[in-house]
């Protein structure tokens, strides 16, 4: 399969997805551990390569991320303009 590059990157959440988790005073490694939990298989190095923006991210992964980060999808994907929700 080939995935595009977006701007450089090969998503567009990483960002979100790194301030929605210091947000909840999480490491990568401990939330490797809650999305593991969640039932997707992820490693702290996953988190990290997502978070720079130089790993894919599955529509799934997205939506437990959501849930275990406590924010919309449609915020990590780049919406609702302004900082992290509480």
């Amino acid at each position: 399969m080939k995935i595009y590059d977006y701007k450089g990157k090969k998503n567009i959440s990483g960002g979100r997805i790194r301030e929605a988790r210091l947000r909840r005073q999480l490491t990568q490694e401990d939330l490797a551990a809650k999305m593991q939990l969640a039932g997707v298989l992820l490693e702290r190095d996953s988190i990290s390569r997502m978070e720079s923006g130089t790993r894919f991210v599955a529509d799934y992964e997205l939506s437990v991320l959501a849930g275990v980060l406590r924010v919309p999808v449609t915020w990590l994907l780049g919406g609702e303009d302004g900082a992290c929700p509480k």
